[in-house]
């Protein structure tokens, strides 16, 4: 087995310092966009009192259940004792901080008073899942970062393995509290399903793979360091697994509905008359996210491509944000049965009618805006720290 040297991203190429302001234009507008909104009130967005989780809601979501699957790749290495994958760990460890980082930056500046965060940090309702996430982010940073560290300091390598149990099984918990935010809401029927905590598992183990593989192949781009073919096409086969699973779960979650009689009116919303929901159901999540990703991870037609991995796992986010979306905001369009059994002839408040949303370019632009900060903060970080390997030729001897 080589020895493998690690080096920090030095680069000095305009495809380096180019990407980088390039993100900082972005993170610069989303900031604004974020004043205009904190400014002018949340009028301006598409966000009503039926719709109150809006789209920057779906990119937060997005991108830390995106954090909890980016460090799978570190799990299996260290964890499970994956050669293959474990040069890959400290580079993995550094994309779930960055994406864990620009999610909560989307969701802070969408609180409408960025400053009650500290109430929620002070006044604890331990009833509340919102309650339990602060201790489980906070916690991903502290035992991520530690992790981290025994992956890069020699004197502390032994406590690698321990510590990386620990992370295997925070993040395991973390994404359990972000499916149980929805899993635990009783009063929305698309959302009353305790399949949603293990589904967010799956799907966080699917998107932080795609994550991973499109940084790892642009880090080894601007870098112009050697990415082999063979761990290339573990990880492709590896993420092929995870998206197949993830049309599973949403399988399962949508027959178990489909059994339950009172959840038909729900089901027939997201299924077949939902109009743009259905359409990001089939269109975006089964189609573009989970069928033709398949295709291209899989056909022997495509099986030495690069660009067909980077296609995909770009259709897999595409694909994901799709999946967010219809149960973040087409689980609070479908009305809510406030009356079980009655029939509500008249009201000023809009029972029984699909509430309207349509998003807005500054709630899309805040949330551009996160997937920004998790970018800059990776390539800043492979700037700084020793996570990459000088190269990951195509190894003689090991096998995964």
């Amino acid at each position: 087995m080589k020895t493998l040297h690690y080096r920090e991203l030095w680069c000095s190429s305009p495809r380096y310092w180019g990407g980088l302001a390039f993100l900082g234009v972005i993170i610069l507008i989303g900031l604004v966009a974020a004043f205009y909104m904190e400014h002018s009130g949340h009028y301006v967005t598409g966000m009503t009192n039926q719709i109150v989780w809006g789209l920057p809601h779906v990119f937060a979501i997005f991108l830390i259940v995106a954090a909890s699957g980016a460090l799978n790749v570190a799990s299996i290495g260290s964890v499970f004792g994956g050669p293959m994958y474990k040069p890959l760990g400290p580079f993995s460890s550094l994309l779930a901080i960055g994406l864990l980082a620009g999610g909560l930056m989307v969701l802070v500046l969408d609180l409408g008073r960025a400053d009650r965060l500290i109430v929620a940090m002070t006044n604890f309702n331990f009833k509340s899942i919102f309650t339990w996430n602060i201790f489980l982010y906070s916690g991903f940073f502290v035992i991520v970062g530690v992790y981290l560290w025994t992956m890069m300091d020699r004197k502390v390598e032994k406590f690698k393995r321990p510590v990386g149990f620990a992370a295997f099984f925070w993040r395991l918990i973390l994404t359990t509290g972000t499916g149980s935010i929805f899993g635990f809401l009783v009063a929305r029927e698309a959302y009353d399903a305790a399949v949603l905590a293990p589904m967010f598992i799956i799907m966080s183990f699917s998107y932080g793979l795609a994550f991973f593989i499109l940084t790892l192949m642009s880090a080894f781009w601007w870098a112009d360091r050697t990415l082999g073919d063979v761990r290339l096409a573990k990880l492709k086969n590896l993420l092929g697994v995870f998206v197949g699973s993830v049309l599973y779960f949403a399988l399962v979650y949508h027959i178990t509905n489909l059994y339950i009689t009172q959840h038909h009116g729900v089901e027939g919303f997201i299924l077949l008359n939902g109009g743009v929901y259905t359409s990001m159901f089939w269109i975006g999540q089964v189609l573009i996210g989970g069928v033709i990703p398949l295709f291209l991870l899989y056909s022997p037609a495509f099986a030495t491509s690069r660009l067909a991995i980077a296609s995909a796992s770009i259709l897999v986010l595409l694909g994901g944000f799709f999946q967010v979306y219809v149960i973040v905001i087409g689980g609070q369009a479908f009305p809510m049965n406030l009356f079980p059994g009655k029939e509500v002839l008249e009201s000023s408040f809009f029972d029984g009618q699909i509430a309207s949303y349509i998003p807005t370019m500054p709630e899309a632009l805040l949330g551009i805006a996160g997937i920004a900060v998790a970018m800059t903060l990776v390539a800043v970080g492979a700037r700084m720290l020793r996570v990459l390997p000088e190269t990951l030729e195509d190894p003689e001897d090991e096998c995964a």
